[in-house]
């Protein structure tokens, strides 16, 4: 993974902890600083105005039931690459001919990539990121990650949610790149093996949805297989027309 210098250092932050635990010993440097309360309406927008301009970007972390911090996650930043090296679509490729035949009653051919919806949320793609941010803070803690784009903080703190699914998280990033491009994404909260990002340009049409639906099969299976009925069509229009967060789940 290609670093950016590390700023967590210079700028004055909350009270909070700078995560260098690592599933391998000690990171060199911190990957990531989160809070140590829960996020308050407007947390994130301030934060970002004061981190952006450093190349930090927030995340909300989601610690769950047990409390438990991204020092708990078994970060492997040493086995993360970097996801400008992988194509999208080849990982969504791979992963749709690895899974779909044997998950999917109506498995077939790749589809291809999604269309772009021809609309947009009237705010900006950050600026609905803020506001879901503040939606679902709750006994989220908000985090600031060195990350060029939204789309890259996964692997930045080489976060091991999908393991079971994909052992470099930075192919995944490869596929939120895409999305940042072609939905307007922002990666909002990361927990233990849950990833939650606001959508800016959601799907209006069921052809829409449908297409996407295929996409997310391919980049978290589990989203579909764990919750009947396991079909494309249904996860379109129940969680993906208009919607302006998408959830995963990886088991």
């Amino acid at each position: 993974m290609a670093n950016l210098p590390n700023q967590l250092y210079r700028l004055p932050l909350p009270a909070g902890t700078l995560v260098d635990t690592t599933a391998d010993g000690s990171w060199h440097e911190p990957l990531l600083w989160y809070a140590d309360e829960p996020a308050r309406p407007g947390d994130w927008a301030r934060l970002r105005a004061v981190g952006r301009p450093l190349g930090l970007l927030p995340v909300l972390i989601d610690t769950g039931r047990r409390d438990e911090g991204p020092q708990d996650w078994d970060l492997r930043p040493a086995d993360t690459s970097y996801p400008g090296d992988h194509d999208a679509e080849e990982v969504l490729i791979e992963s749709w001919e690895a899974y779909a035949d044997d998950e999917l009653e109506e498995a077939a051919e790749w589809p291809g990539p999604a269309p772009v919806p021809a609309a947009s949320t009237p705010e900006t793609p950050d600026e609905l990121a803020a506001e879901i941010a503040d939606m679902i803070t709750g006994t989220a803690r908000l985090a600031l990650v060195p990350a060029r784009r939204s789309a890259d903080i996964p692997a930045a703190i080489g976060w091991s949610g999908p393991l079971n699914h994909e052992n470099d998280v930075a192919r995944l990033c490869a596929v939120l790149r895409s999305w940042e491009d072609r939905f307007e994404i922002r990666v909002v909260e990361l927990g233990f093996d849950t990833l939650k990002v606001s959508v800016g340009r959601p799907p209006t049409t069921e052809a829409e949805a449908r297409a996407l639906a295929a996409e997310h099969f391919a980049f978290c299976p589990d989203n579909i297989q764990e919750a009947p009925p396991n079909g494309l069509d249904v996860y379109a229009e129940k969680h993906l027309l208009g919607q302006e967060t998408w959830s995963f789940w990886w088991d």
